[in-house]
């Protein structure tokens, strides 16, 4: 009996293990803000160059001591050098990369369709996703958390600038934007940043003494091991996630008296993060 329940305890762990995976160290950074540590979680497989860009303007130490001037309540947080005049290696223009074309090794994980904004929405790489069969098309979708480039009113004019969405999802950004990572811990600090006013120069906070700092921004890869924090993210094909979503389209708690239609809103069940216990 011992050994059947030291079995039944072996593989009960092994699977709720394999149920999460620990991001690569190479594709998160750190932003330390005077609250707190925020970790970002990036998509080359949606926008590498952004990625690419973006890795290295944090490498060369570009973000070190900016801030976040332009926060709005509701909708998102932007981050960089508003005035322009910091120096870089790494400035050039980006090519949009509002979506990419859906090959049949996608790893898209089909959630439901049709969504209000897409044909279908679903996972890639535990990020929100939208798709559309007809155009063979995918995308990263605005929920909390996306972190994404800002640009001017021409598609190819992203260069250092980012944004956190810290509100409702702006769901009319999805593929108009590029995006390319999702904050998976410290999303706390991104919310007690200081506001603009929406209505008075689009929310920029003028007084730089009164914005959000950066002071420091890094690649996991380059922190010791001892420094980083042992995230892990739960895979959204696991038996926990599926149970999850099965719950949310039934509603079958007693609380809920209108059981809804069976439908999902995406941005409500985000891959769930944890710190591991070793």
């Amino acid at each position: 009996m011992k050994y059947a329940l030291l079995l039944y305890s072996l593989f009960s762990a092994l699977a709720q293990a394999s149920e999460w995976r620990t991001p690569e160290p190479e594709n998160l950074v750190y932003l330390q803000l005077e609250s707190g540590t925020v970790v970002i979680e990036l998509a080359p497989f949606m926008a590498p160059e952004h990625v690419k860009q973006f890795k290295q303007l944090v490498d060369e130490g570009f973000y070190d001591g900016l801030d976040f001037y332009r926060v709005i309540e509701g909708f998102v947080a932007q981050g960089g050098d508003m005035a322009g005049n910091k120096a870089s290696e790494f400035k050039a223009p980006l090519k949009a990369e509002f979506t990419r074309s859906a090959s049949a090794d996608s790893g898209f994980q089909l959630l439901q369709e049709p969504d209000f904004f897409a044909p279908q929405t679903g996972y890639i790489n535990g990020f929100a996703a939208g798709r559309d069969p007809k155009t063979s098309q995918q995308w990263l979708i605005h929920c909390p958390g996306t972190v994404a480039m800002a640009r001017s009113i021409e598609a190819d004019s992203a260069t250092t600038d980012f944004y956190i969405v810290i509100g409702q999802a702006p769901r009319h950004l999805d593929r108009n934007m590029s995006v390319f990572g999702r904050v998976l811990y410290g999303m706390e600090y991104i919310q007690a940043l200081p506001r603009g006013d929406a209505m008075v120069n689009s929310g920029v906070i003028e007084n730089p003494e009164q914005r959000g700092k950066i002071l420091t921004a890094q690649l996991a890869s380059q922190l010791p091991e001892t420094e980083r924090l042992k995230l892990q993210v739960q895979h959204t094909d696991s038996e926990a996630m599926q149970t999850r979503l099965d719950q949310g389209r039934s509603m079958d708690n007693p609380f809920f008296k209108y059981k809804g239609n069976g439908k999902l809103d995406i941005c409500y069940y985000p891959a769930r993060v944890r710190l591991a216990r070793h």
